[in-house]
């Protein structure tokens, strides 16, 4: 008998690789693991994000596009985005991370694809942002204007989706910027579930974040942006390991790195897995009364 508990409990040894939870439950596990990391990577990337902030804020509260030169240093928020997705995947995948080294290296790594995905994000922002509310104005005026504006809603949602998989590829592969797009798009509709339930996702965080300004912003630095990133990187990364990882090793006829551990030399194994093996172990009760301290 130990001091805290009985380790003689009759049943199999611990496996080496314990089946997983799977759906929700696997995420909410190991998003769990890594909450605080996850904060301390929101700070991080929620720097970035203060320019972009501040010109979508003094915009909307001046109208004066003299704001809009906030645009210039807003680009570093895609290589900023790329590196956070970077630590994302490897945290929701159960790969190694180490937060600091991996973000920077990232940011390097991909300094120029994610500049300019942040200057196309920038753009298209700019132009929802004037679009939008323009089309909107003239529907009320002229029911037809209604079609143009729907179409905008479309493809700001389309383009939105398309980001669940622009930076994981960014990070994750060596595709060039024309390829990376083209291929979002395709992976939207291949993965139209993982895709919707990111959309879902994002949304009710986006929405609650509006409906409790101005307290929402309080905890804006240190949580959503990492969580959206994190339940996208849980989602989409499988998708893309399928339809774009996998295949290239295929037609190379090399196996996927990720998938290694699965197909491990048995003659450079230095313990071998036999806990499934094991028969329980039984044993005998005690007929003596404990003890007890007085």
């Amino acid at each position: 008998m130990s001091l805290f508990g009985n380790y003689n409990t009759p049943g199999r040894g611990v496996l080496k690789a314990p089946q997983e939870k799977k759906g929700i439950f696997k995420f909410f596990e190991v998003y769990g693991r890594h909450m605080w990391k996850l904060m301390e990577l929101n700070l991080l990337y929620f720097v970035f994000c203060i320019p972009l902030t501040l010109m979508v804020i003094l915009m909307l509260m001046t109208s004066n596009p003299i704001w809009l030169l906030l645009a210039i240093p807003s680009v570093l928020v895609g290589p900023a985005t790329a590196a956070m997705t970077k630590v994302c995947r490897n945290y929701s995948q159960e790969r190694n991370a180490f937060l600091l080294h991996d973000f920077w290296d990232s940011f390097k790594k991909n300094f120029k694809q994610g500049t300019i995905m942040g200057a196309i994000d920038i753009i298209f922002a700019i132009g929802f942002m004037v679009g939008i509310p323009m089309y909107k104005y003239w529907a009320e005026q002229n029911s037809m204007i209604y079609i143009p504006f729907v179409i905008c809603i479309s493809c700001l949602i389309v383009f939105f989706m398309m980001h669940f998989y622009i930076y994981l590829m960014i990070s994750s592969t060596n595709l060039n910027m024309k390829q990376i797009i083209k291929n979002s798009f395709y992976l939207v509709s291949l993965g139209i579930k993982q895709s919707l339930w990111s959309l879902l996702a994002s949304l009710i965080v986006i929405v609650m974040m509006y409906l409790f300004l101005p307290y929402s912003l309080f905890i804006l630095p240190f949580w959503p942006l990492s969580f959206i990133c994190f339940v996208t990187c849980f989602n989409c990364y499988p998708v893309i390991r399928k339809h774009v990882i996998q295949p290239y090793y295929d037609q190379r006829g090399e196996s996927n790195p990720e998938f290694a551990y699965k197909n491990a030399d048995p003659d450079e194994q230095l313990f071998e897995d036999r806990a499934a093996e094991e028969t329980p172990v039984k044993t005998k009760e005690s007929r003596k009364k404990g003890k007890t301290i007085s």
